[in-house]
Formats: C-alpha cells, sequence, structure tokens
C-alpha cells in the first residue's frame, strides 16, 4: 500500500472559475488503494472527446477557460489530475512518481473511461506525457492541440529550465501561489491561491517535487519519448493546431518550433504574444481557434 495524503475537500470551495463537479476512479490497475480525480464535462455520449492534461505545478483548473468552450461545440471534456496532483490523492515518497508512473495512469484512465475520438490538449508535463499515449492506442487518438510542451528525449540544456527547477526544488515549503504569479502575471491573487489549494503543506508536494527532478534523467521517460518522436514524424495522421506562448524561455517559440517541424501535417501555430508559460490562461481564445479550425459548430439550444 503506497502511503498518501488526500487534500480536504473543503480546500477546493468556492475557487473562483471553476464550478466544475468533481468525478473520481479508484483502484485502478496497478494504482490499488489511490483514488483519482477528472471532471467529465459537456455530453458524455459526444462523439468528441478533449482530454485536457495538465503540468507542473498545476491541475484541472489550468482548464477552467477552455472547457466551457468546448462543451459549447458539442464535446465531452476529461480533464483528469495527475496522481499527485488536485483532488487526486497524494503518495508521500518521491520515489513513487516516475514518469511509467505517471503515464501508466494515463493510459489506465483511458482505458477505464475507454475514451475514444479524442483530441488530445497538453502542455507542459500534459505533453512530456500525454504525448506518448497516441501510439499506444493511435485508434482511440483524432486531434492533437499542443501549447508550450515538448518530448522529453534526453538531458536538457536551457538556462530557463534551470531557473525553473531552482525555483521548484530550492525552497524547502515552495509557495505556490507566489510561484504561479511569477511565471504566468496576469492571474490574480485569488487565482494564484486556488492553483495553490490542493496543496496545504510540504508533504502533499512530493510530486511538484519531484516533476523537475525527472527532466532529461528518467531512461524509460527518454527511451519512450524517442519513440513517440518517430510516431508523431512518421505515423500521426490526425489534424493538429498548436498554440505558443510567446514569453514563455523554457518551452516557448524555439522549443515549439523544433515540435512543429517534427509533428506530421502540423501547421502554423497561432502565437500569444501576451502568453508566458501557462498559456491556458489566455484559454478563451485559444480554444475558439482550435475547434473553428477542427471544424466543430456551436451547439444551438
Amino acid at each position: 500500500m503506497i502511503e498518501n495524503l488526500r487534500t480536504p475537500d473543503s480546500r477546493f470551495d468556492d475557487l473562483p472559475g471553476y464550478p466544475f463537479e468533481p468525478n473520481y476512479i479508484e483502484n485502478l490497475q496497478g494504482f490499488d488503494g489511490l483514488r483519482g480525480h477528472y471532471l467529465d464535462e459537456g455530453e458524455k455520449n459526444s462523439e468528441e472527446v478533449f482530454l485536457c492534461l495538465h503540468g507542473e505545478p498545476t491541475w484541472s483548473y489550468l482548464y477552467r477557460k477552455m472547457i466551457p468552450v468546448f462543451v459549447e461545440h458539442g464535446a465531452r471534456v476529461i480533464a483528469p489530475d495527475l496522481i499527485g496532483f488536485g483532488r487526486s490523492d497524494k503518495p508521500v515518497d518521491e520515489e513513487v512518481y516516475t514518469f511509467k508512473f505517471h503515464r501508466d495512469y494515463l493510459l489506465r484512465l483511458v482505458e477505464a473511461l475507454d475514451l475514444k475520438n479524442i483530441t488530445l490538449v497538453c502542455q507542459d508535463w500534459g505533453g512530456l506525457l500525454g504525448l506518448t499515449l497516441p501510439m499506444a492506442h493511435p485508434e482511440r487518438f483524432k486531434r492533437l492541440l499542443i501549447m508550450n510542451t515538448a518530448l522529453m528525449m534526453g538531458p536538457v540544456d536551457s538556462p530557463a529550465f534551470d531557473a525553473w527547477k531552482a525555483d521548484v526544488t530550492q525552497p524547502a515549503d515552495l509557495n505556490l501561489a507566489r510561484f504561479m504569479r511569477k511565471y504566468e502575471p496576469v492571474i490574480d491573487e485569488q487565482e494564484a491561491e486556488a492553483y495553490a489549494a490542493p496543496f496545504p503543506s510540504r508533504k502533499h508536494k512530493a510530486a511538484v517535487y519531484k516533476f523537475p527532478k525527472l527532466v532529461g534523467t528518467d531512461e524509460y521517460g527518454i527511451q519512450t519519448s524517442r519513440k513517440a518522436a518517430e510516431f508523431w514524424s512518421s505515423d500521426w495522421r490526425g489534424e493538429t493546431f498548436m498554440a505558443v506562448g510567446m514569453r514563455d524561455e523554457m518551452l516557448g517559440p524555439a522549443v515549439m518550433s523544433h515540435m512543429q517541424q517534427m509533428i506530421n501535417g502540423c501547421p502554423p501555430p497561432l502565437e500569444i504574444p501576451g502568453a508566458g508559460h501557462f498559456v491556458q490562461e489566455h484559454g478563451v481564445g485559444i480554444a475558439e481557434e482550435a475547434v473553428a479550425a477542427f471544424g466543430l459548430t456551436r451547439n444551438s439550444d
């Protein structure tokens, strides 16, 4: 049994812009004793499923501005919290969190919910992990909406990442609200505190502390990512929409230009001049541009 913590429900009361009902799944294969949380919005029998994957150090709150747009265009939206984040259970030992642990959780969740016709929506670690999923189930994935992310194919030589890693891992108890405001100053103090809501103590933040340490060091992650790069270059036939937060020094224009060249059929990106790393904070316009590019029409009710 993995020792874990569960954030009190009261921490999630009245968060700004987050009216969504929680959904839980327990005891997925390989995750006995752990409860995961996900949002499930829109029509459950929709033929369009948007799978929105968050990264570090966020949770499904990150997609609060994009979810309504996808729902208005007839889609079902699934936005999970990775184990260790959001309303999902939080193992307290950092060693639990590996690339394989997180990837396997997402694969088991997709299988358990039997998601099909998926538009993968990803940013940051939501992409590092999420971009390795379609090659495992190509029949389930239909489109890609990619923002400020990459594949982890080897060691990273990036001063911007080094600074980010230091900002996460050096504090004895990371102030998540302050961190979020530093890297996406458009959010206000209440929104910053909402991002911090799942993490009331240092012990709740083991996954947050671990993610930067995995970058370029997790051998399974590196090898899996290299296989995924081949998939996106050679085998991907779905539609792709790319948006780039241009103020992101870590996973911004240069990295996304490389990803555009890698992904078969990827069109020029939508550039968001005022957006930093957490580009979903500018997500209404991105979501509207993406559904238009995908040809989805607004519900007429």
